[in-house]
């Protein structure tokens, strides 16, 4: 059945519309939230995160040209895919950290200021879920408007590659204005994405307890699918999968942290 939200560029506040793309799975949850953002009264716009090159949907984002610029928040396909055919279509650069993201602009850093469409974006280096991982904040009408990508989702956790970054990037985002208003690339916007990641540093130190004592009873050898059998015992088998590629960034945290 299809999602009534696909195709339909809906509001969030008065500078942040989103366009759902279809494509829902386990780990896209409804599918990819590509952003939308003008400062009220801006006619150009920002578009973050186009998606797959799903081009039914990259025709709709289209459709709000004019587009003045692209920016991703990481890597993976289902963020970044499409943004060469957008970039094409629009007359528009691509922006990312990774240089080979980038079209007709220069890769973030941390600390960078991106103004466009009205808005001033504040770029925050934040790895954790993948190495290039940016979220983007900015502040429209008195509120800060925060793009976590998939370093906070609209709900459920996140995939890690690496723990020890994600623990520091959630430092960052604890210390946002309180309030803040997330806007995540899956799932629904957070009302208070300052309060969402402190819950998920609490979390996460749940989660490291967890394999610390999983690891007593195992050994110190114990392999993570191992882990994951123990510790993720009363989740769904069909999650156990993106449950061992964090176990594996558990471990590697702890035995790095002795």
């Amino acid at each position: 059945m299809t999602h009534p939200a696909y195709g339909a560029l809906r509001e969030v506040s008065r500078a942040a519309s989103v366009l759902l793309e279809n494509n829902p799975s386990m780990m896209t949850l409804e599918g990819t939230n590509t952003w939308v953002l003008r400062a009220p009264g801006s006619r150009a716009c920002v578009v973050v995160d186009p998606g797959y090159e799903d081009v039914e949907h990259l025709e709709r984002v289209a459709e709000v040209e004019p587009v003045e610029l692209v920016l991703l928040t990481h890597h993976h396909p289902d963020h970044s895919e499409g943004a060469p055919w957008l970039a094409e279509r629009v007359g528009a650069p691509v922006r990312a950290w990774r240089a080979d993201l980038c079209r007709d602009a220069e890769p973030f850093a941390h600390g960078d200021v991106v103004s466009a469409a009205g808005l001033d974006l504040s770029v925050l280096h934040t790895p954790g879920h993948t190495d290039d991982s940016v979220t983007l904040r900015f502040a429209s009408g008195g509120t800060t408007h925060v793009l976590t990508g998939d370093t906070v989702l609209g709900r459920g956790t996140t995939v890690l590659t690496d723990l020890g970054d994600y623990l520091r990037s959630l430092k960052l985002l604890c210390a946002l204005p309180d309030g803040a208003l997330g806007l995540p690339g899956h799932g629904p916007e957070l009302a208070d994405v300052t309060a969402t990641a402190r819950e998920y540093a609490a979390h996460r130190e749940q989660r490291l307890d967890q394999v610390r004592s999983a690891l007593r009873q195992l050994g110190s050898d114990a392999t993570p699918r191992q882990v994951v059998e123990l510790v993720y015992a009363d989740v769904d088998r069909s999650l156990w999968a993106p449950a061992e590629s964090s176990v594996v960034a558990q471990l590697e945290y702890l035995r790095s942290e002795g």
